[in-house]
Parts: C-alpha cells; sequence; structure tokens
C-alpha cells in the first residue's frame, strides 16, 4: 500500500476510535503514542514518498501525531471525571439544615465596649497608646514620688532594655500621653491591658484591662465628676442604682474617691463579693492634682479636670457574676459558650 494512502487510514482510525475503559485507553496510547507506535515506522518511509509528495506526507504525519494526542487527553480527563464522579455522595436534600455554628464573645470585651460606649455618649472619645512605656509617663507624669512602692521590681515588670522601660501598670500613660501633646479642652477614655507583679488567684491576675477616664477644662469640678460617674453607674447597672463616694487616695489626684454601689445582700454570692457590707467598690476617681497638670504642661491656675480608672474585669464578674477572676483568661470553651446569645 502507498504510504501515503496508509497514513490517511491511520487518521481515519484514530478519527472513528470510541475509547470505553481504562484498559482500551492504555492500549490506545501503546498503538499511537508510545515508544514503539505504528507512525514511527511510516515518518521513516517518507524517503519513499515521490517528492511532489513529501510536503503533504510530512503533514499527514504530523496531524495524525496531534490527533493521537488529542484524542488521548480527551478519554483520559473523561475516564478521570467518571471516577471522581462515582466517588460524590449526594445528600438528603429533604433533611433540615445543620445548625450554623457561631462563636462567643469574650465577656471583657462586652463590657468594655458597654463602658466605651456610655462614656462616649457623654462626648468622650477613645484614646490608645502603648504597652510598653517609659517610667516618665507610667509614673513620674503621675505625680508618683520615686520612693513609691508602686515603684518597686514587686509590683512593676521591668523589661531589660531600655533600661527605665515596663509594662504600664496603668493607662494612666495614655492620660499623660495626651495632656502632653493636646490642649484643653480634653475628654477621653483609655481602654486597654495593663500588667503588674501580683499573685494569680481567684480576685487577682498579673494581667487585666483598664479603662481611665480624662476630663480637663475651665471650671470642672468635683460636682461635674460626681454627675458624670452617677450616670455612668445608671446606664451599667441600672437606673435605680444607688452609689456614693468614699475618700481615698490617690498620687495622682487631689482629693481622691473611690466609688461603691449597693450590691445587697440577698444571696450567698452577694454576701462573699461584699464583705458583708452590701457595698461594692467599682472605680478609683478624683480631680486631677495640679502637680499633673504642671508636670504635663497644662496651666492648673486656668485649668481643671477629673479622672477616674475601673477594672474591665471587676465589672465583668459583677455582671455575670463570675467568682474566678482565671477564667477569664484560661480560654475554656465551656466558659465562653455561655456568652453565645450575648450581643
Amino acid at each position: 500500500m502507498n504510504p501515503l494512502e496508509e497514513l490517511k487510514n491511520i487518521i481515519s482510525d484514530i478519527e472513528s476510535t470510541q475509547i470505553e475503559d481504562a484498559a482500551a485507553l492504555e492500549s490506545f496510547r501503546i498503538r499511537f503514542l508510545g515508544t514503539k507506535n505504528i507512525l514511527k515506522p511510516l515518518s521513516a518511509l517518507i524517503r519513499d514518498v515521490p517528492n511532489e509528495q513529501k510536503k503533504e506526507f510530512g503533514q499527514l504525519v504530523n496531524e495524525a501525531k496531534q490527533k493521537a494526542d488529542e484524542l488521548f487527553l480527551h478519554y483520559q480527563e473523561r475516564l478521570a471525571g467518571g471516577a471522581s464522579h462515582k466517588n460524590i455522595v449526594i445528600p438528603d436534600l429533604s433533611l433540615p439544615e445543620s445548625p450554623f455554628l457561631t462563636g462567643s464573645r469574650h465577656p471583657v470585651s462586652i463590657v468594655m465596649e458597654e463602658i466605651i460606649d456610655v462614656f462616649a455618649r457623654m462626648g468622650f472619645e477613645v484614646a490608645e497608646d502603648r504597652e510598653i512605656e517609659d517610667d516618665w509617663h507610667n509614673f513620674t507624669a503621675m505625680n508618683t514620688p520615686p520612693d513609691h512602692p508602686a515603684r518597686d521590681m514587686q509590683d512593676t515588670y521591668y523589661v531589660a532594655s531600655p533600661p527605665g522601660w515596663l509594662l504600664r501598670t496603668h493607662t494612666s500613660s495614655v492620660q499623660a500621653r495626651v495632656m502632653t501633646s493636646r490642649k484643653p479642652p480634653i475628654r477621653i477614655i483609655a481602654p486597654g491591658r495593663v500588667y503588674r507583679n501580683e499573685t494569680v488567684s481567684a480576685r487577682s491576675h498579673c494581667q487585666f484591662h483598664q479603662v481611665e477616664v480624662l476630663y480637663v477644662d475651665e471650671g470642672v469640678s468635683f460636682a461635674d465628676m460626681k454627675q458624670t460617674l452617677h450616670q455612668f453607674a445608671q446606664a451599667l447597672y441600672g437606673k435605680d442604682v444607688v452609689s456614693r463616694l468614699r475618700p481615698s487616695y490617690f498620687p495622682f489626684t487631689e482629693p481622691s474617691a473611690e466609688m461603691d454601689v449597693y450590691y445587697g445582700l440577698a444571696d450567698e454570692h452577694a454576701h462573699r463579693i461584699t464583705k458583708g457590707t452590701g457595698w461594692l467598690e467599682i472605680l478609683g476617681c478624683g480631680m486631677v492634682d495640679p502637680a499633673v497638670l504642671e508636670t504635663c504642661g497644662i496651666d492648673s491656675t486656668k485649668y481643671s479636670g477629673f479622672a477616674c480608672g475601673m477594672g474591665i474585669e471587676r465589672q465583668a464578674m459583677i455582671k455575670y457574676r463570675i467568682n474566678d477572676i482565671r477564667l477569664l483568661f484560661e480560654n475554656d470553651v465551656r466558659f465562653l459558650k455561655q456568652f453565645s446569645a450575648v450581643v
């Protein structure tokens, strides 16, 4: 048979091939694409083809190889797809849908956002800054003398380098940075994590969250502070809440006070958390000491202000009747799931 006619028959054979399974596909590959395929001997016969037919013969050889390769890839993908479809399990679409599992918001985040929202409605803006602070902003600017116990190693975590830097012990350092960079009026709320070198127990931890409030302007009085904090207590604990201020001491405020709310003595939990008094301390507060204003570059003869600070974990423990602060840091899923429905 003429090599040209034989090549045309092979192309026709390739085009008419139907492959049903992997075995047939492998036979096709060996016959037309293998190392000893039937096209190789024909390619060598090009020398016997008349000169006027050499071009057509070469084109047909390439066409046969291309068609065989395309057909092989086509059936290879088709058979592989069919095999994968066999492994697909179609679910019963008549069954009820699976419940959508939602995460839980952390009680500290819930309470912090509530406190921020209360003060934001009163015109306070959120101010945040670094957790690794220098001694001046953390202590000196807050009128803490060099010999104050709070500076000692048993209360403060100092870092190795640079010297004199530490993990902030309160968010008052944010107040110092704001007062040294802005001019009054200043009305901020500073939330954030703080650190103190304390023994971890059911009532205390070496890390916790604080929210501090600062208001500095002309004519700010103790009465302004008292009314602001009473509105805050009403927003957080209910309009019928009973609150009181007790004299206290803080280096950066004068006069200073602590605010209590009446928790009651309705059950054993109330007796234990209030130590039998019915009153529960929620925050410390006071008028900003003139020395603090002057240190931060604010004229204390023209401006006055008040500040207060509270621990978020304490507020969360009161609100949700949590009796161990360690639960707030252990990420126990059983504990956190209790807050799934809290918005």
